[in-house]
């Protein structure tokens, strides 16, 4: 059986200098959880998503997302077929292990949320048949900074919050962008990373990592911070018990990951940036004053952190 390292150095060797990325999505992999990627056009978004399905054995989908995308080339169709003389059931592009839906906001909303039910409760509904989807699912979507962009429909808030994380790609350095044209130069877009691991791993990477033990007053400092967005003056939107479940989860997904088999409060400040900046929205007054990550910095270095919670 591959180990987890071995998983990431194979993502890391294919990919350069997206590794904090790579476990971000790893841990989402791990609580069936989905990850949102947004950065200016080509930053490598959707390759980093086909080259991590592609180091996992299991089902892949893929959707190009337009604004003339309907929620049936989602989730699938019942259609009449006359050969038969009976309604047959087309299962949509969805039912997958790993969904990868390109330029999401490009969709619009009335599809969008066509993906609400698979996100949140891991099935579909289709003329009023339930469809379950397979173990593991996990949606990696993309999109481009909606502000640069015409013709996109802004993620509402409840889209939003069924992501586990929203990650912000950046440039990659000097040297790390010097390795992309020596390793893709010859052939751009060529997906390297080998299927390494399969569904049998990863729930028993699952299992081994909802055993991570949580402090009680890592519990609380988690809370803690989640009500104190609710109450700052610079948020209009502050996080909700949604959020406070997802921040619980990855935070002991980063402990397993790093080789521990339990939670400290540095893992909650590694998640806390991806996995709560897109649930909240600045107030009036706060897009004024402060930047969304200033505020979130200032509320976690506000809050007291444990000192001794590691058992």
């Amino acid at each position: 059986m591959t180990t987890m390292q071995e998983f990431r150095d194979e993502l890391n060797n294919a990919i350069i200098g997206r590794k904090a990325e790579f476990d971000f999505m790893l841990i989402a992999l791990l609580q069936q959880g989905h990850v949102l990627l947004e950065s200016v056009p080509g930053s490598g978004k959707t390759m980093m998503a086909k080259t991590f399905a592609n180091a996992f054995q299991g089902a892949f989908g893929r959707i190009q997302f337009t604004p003339d995308v309907l929620p049936s080339d989602v989730t699938g169709v019942r259609y009449f077929n006359p050969q038969v003389q009976e309604f047959i059931l087309k299962e949509g592009p969805v039912s997958t292990n790993i969904l990868l839906a390109d330029e999401i906001n490009r969709a619009t909303p009335r599809t969008q949320s066509s993906l609400l039910e698979a996100m949140e409760e891991k099935q579909v509904t289709i003329d009023g048949e339930t469809v379950k989807l397979p173990t593991p699912f996990m949606v990696i979507a993309t999109q481009n900074p909606i502000e640069s962009q015409q013709g996109t429909f802004p993620l509402p808030a409840a889209q939003l919050d069924r992501f586990l994380f929203k990650l912000n790609i950046g440039y990659p350095s000097f040297e790390e962008e010097h390795h992309i044209l020596k390793q893709y130069g010859k052939n751009p877009g060529a997906i390297t990373a080998s299927s390494v691991i399969g569904p049998a791993e990863v729930a028993k990477w699952s299992k081994e990592a909802g055993e991570v033990a949580v402090h009680e007053d890592v519990e609380r400092y988690i809370l803690k911070i989640v009500r104190a967005t609710r109450e700052h003056t610079y948020l209009e939107l502050g996080l909700s018990s949604r959020a406070a479940l997802a921040i619980f989860q990855a935070t002991k997904a980063h402990a397993y990951i790093s080789g521990r088999s339990y939670a400290t409060p540095d893992d909650v400040k590694k998640v806390i940036g991806p996995a709560a900046l897109h649930r909240l929205e600045l107030s009036t007054e706060g897009m004024l004053t402060k930047e969304l990550e200033e505020v979130l910095k200032d509320i976690v270095e506000s809050i007291p952190t444990p000192i001794e919670a590691t058992v």
